[in-house]
């Protein structure tokens, strides 16, 4: 039987506050504190409306060679490592797959996916496709992917190489366990040890937009109030003071 290893994962409570803020919160953050793109390119939501963030199990693809893999997907299951990063699901992860891009092979299909859900599991991130898509968003999953296909994993190109490992998705790079936020806007890449430090600046940033939103709803100019100018921060501390009397 295959043997694959499983991830170190971050405290709960930073996955948590940084599915409050989102995702263009977190790229945002990122860029100001030396990350230039932490943005998963080519994957996007076939769930509107989920948010989720959460720590990756990676699952790598390469491209297949046909005396190294069986060419019927059910003779050899336990040879199958797409199958063994959901072996590793615990609730709130998030499945990350570098697929290479391929628009031809459907990584997971509705019956693996339900067992992710099973598990707890909260999203899949896929730089290529999934099959049973329409059955798959009524798990309640959250699903970025490039693409459906009604081909089954390792039907044409490529096949499952490797869990749990550094992968580049959507040409970014992603390490087992970092934090992965996920939404509309797209899917964004956390590391863990800036994590803290991005939900602490995070919080600040979203407290003045709050107080600038008011003001430019209410016709304020925007030079004043966004970004906040020095001239509006003394208005801006008042208006939290008062918010924290509440």
């Amino acid at each position: 039987m295959v043997e694959t290893h499983d991830i170190v994962r971050p405290p709960a409570e930073l996955s948590a506050a940084l599915a409050v803020l989102g995702s263009a919160t977190a790229s945002a953050e990122l860029s100001r504190m030396g990350i230039r793109s932490a943005f998963i390119q080519g994957p996007v939501t076939v769930t509107p409306g989920m948010r989720v963030a959460g720590p990756a199990l990676t699952l790598q693809f390469l491209p297949k060679r046909e005396d190294l893999y069986p060419a019927d997907e059910y003779a050899e299951p336990e040879k199958q490592l797409h199958r063994h990063v959901m072996y590793h699901a615990q609730a709130g992860d998030v499945i990350v797959v570098d697929a290479r891009g391929d628009m031809s092979s459907g990584v997971f299909g509705e019956m693996m996916l339900t067992y992710f859900k099973g598990r707890g599991g909260a999203g899949v991130v896929v730089d290529g496709c999934l099959r049973d898509v329409g059955e798959a968003r009524k798990l309640g999953l959250g699903l970025w992917i490039r693409g459906a296909t009604p081909n089954f994993h390792a039907q044409t190109g490529i096949v499952p190489a490797a869990v749990n490992v550094p992968v580049a998705c959507g040409g970014t790079l992603v390490e087992p366990g970092d934090i992965v936020v996920a939404d509309d806007d797209g899917a964004v890449v956390v590391p863990v040890k800036l994590a803290p430090a991005l939900v602490a600046a995070a919080q600040e940033h979203a407290e003045w937009e709050e107080f600038s939103r008011i003001r430019l709803a209410e016709g304020g100019d925007l030079r004043r109030y966004y970004p906040l100018s020095d001239d509006a921060r003394a208005e801006y501390e008042r208006w939290r003071a008062d918010q924290g009397e509440d």
